[in-house]
């Protein structure tokens, strides 16, 4: 197979690094790429956003699968074009990655169709908000409803912070029309984990689990970020779990995704809260995290082009996707000043510490003559796997010590979560 992977951050390179490696892809394609993806993948200078370029370039190349990495092409409806133009890709149509691309329309489906969720009511203006925050208590969640980077949603613990969150959001516009509808939704307490399924539209086969660290500092604190790191597989997610999120989550989704006429074909990521009362959704992505997807796609022990390309056609024969022994463990390394205004063009040293224990999969770099320098906030994602949590940790940490740049700042307890006792 010739296989199209588009995207450019860390999740891409691990996804061309993985499919670069079987044996049934003969050529990966990676647009726009990377400096990272660019020595495992040839890179076309195409914009992700550019649906058209895209199509043209998939049929330029011959290219039997398109993979799509981020979120925002498919909310511009990339899999509907290459539908059209009878193009295979695997990823989620525009109106089946609604799931993710609004809020306010996965917690209706979720309603609609008896998915576990927290209450949450939807709100177009900043009054219904405020209302909402005093009908449901604090602490309380405050959700943009459109895509924000995984930064669009806030924990209020006290009054003030939820009408400064609203204000922001529906006055201030702070994350433009993604903030124009906001929901707000009771506060759940719990482990919260993510969970991935690989679906054709009919059927849905689990992946391997994995846990994020979404806040900036250690010890979960600080504000949202994109993702600071990453560990897989989630020692909490017994057998059980698993067969109950996919009973009462996953196959809801799918059936009802199927009865309102809009087949869900990609990949399906559940980010749950383990709660007294059993897994609950907190959101739902249609596509592999970040960074969630560095530390997973190494313990799949299976061809995933091929899986691909069955679950885009409809025909997932599949029913489990084995995983490989041990665990993976990964670290972010931010520019300084992220999530917020960052500098750019800074020179990256310790790129050459690759080795067969340690992984690093580019986000935020770009090639000036003959040096890697940063371009963003999240710069690299380490990875690093063990046969315990133990032995990655001390591997991944290693290996982030003998990289650095300016004002580069990452957390230094990321897997620290899968230590404690269950």
């Amino acid at each position: 197979m010739r296989v199209l992977v588009v995207g450019s951050g860390a999740r891409e390179h691990a996804l061309v690094w993985k499919l670069a490696r079987e044996a049934s892809v003969e050529q990966v394609l990676c647009a726009p790429g990377n400096p990272g993806v660019e020595d495992v993948a040839t890179c076309a200078a195409i914009d992700a956003m550019d649906v058209n370029a895209l199509v043209d370039l998939a049929r330029r190349e011959r290219i039997d699968l398109t993979v799509v990495g981020p979120e925002q092409p498919l909310e511009r409806g990339v899999a509907d074009a290459f539908g059209v133009a009878g193009l295979p890709l695997f990823g989620p149509t525009k109106r089946a990655a609604r799931l993710e691309t609004s809020k306010a329309f996965a917690k209706q489906f979720m309603t609609r169709h008896g998915v576990p969720t927290a209450r949450g009511i939807i709100c177009h203006r900043p009054a219904e908000a405020n209302d909402a925050v005093a009908e449901l208590g604090l602490p309380v969640a405050i959700k943009v409803d459109g895509l924000a980077a995984g930064k669009g949603v806030t924990i209020a613990t006290d009054l003030e912070t939820a009408r400064v969150a609203i204000a922001a959001a529906m006055v201030g516009h702070q994350f433009g029309d993604a903030g124009r509808t906001l929901v707000v939704e009771e506060f759940l307490t719990g482990t919260e984990v993510s969970c991935f399924a690989l679906c054709d539209g009919e059927r849905a086969v689990p992946l391997v689990t994995a846990q994020d660290h979404k806040r900036l500092f250690d010890r979960d604190r600080g504000p949202n970020t994109g993702g600071m790191g990453a560990f897989a597989p989630s020692p909490h997610v017994t057998d059980e779990v698993r067969e109950t999120v996919m009973r009462t989550i996953v196959r809801r989704v799918i059936e009802g995704m199927a009865y309102e006429g809009d087949p869900f074909r990609g990949i399906l990521y559940c980010g749950l809260m383990l709660t007294a009362t059993g897994p609950r959704v907190v959101e739902f992505n249609v596509r592999f995290g970040d960074p969630e997807a560095q530390v997973v796609l190494p313990l799949v022990d299976a061809e995933l082009a091929p899986l691909m390309r069955d679950a885009a056609a409809g025909a997932l024969m599949t029913t489990a996707v084995p995983a490989k022994p041990g665990v993976q463990v990964g670290v972010v390394l931010a520019s300084g000043g992220y999530p917020g205004q960052v500098e750019v063009g800074l020179p990256i040293s310790g790129l050459d510490r690759a080795r067969d224990d340690l992984l690093i999969f580019h986000a935020g770099t770009r090639r000036v003559g003959n040096r890697i320098v940063t371009a963003a906030g999240r710069v690299l994602t380490v990875v690093a796997g063990g046969p315990d949590f133990a032995a990655a940790i001390e591997r991944v940490y290693d290996g982030v010590g003998g990289i650095s740049f300016h004002g580069m700042q990452y957390r230094k307890d990321i897997g620290k979560k899968a230590l404690r006792p269950l």
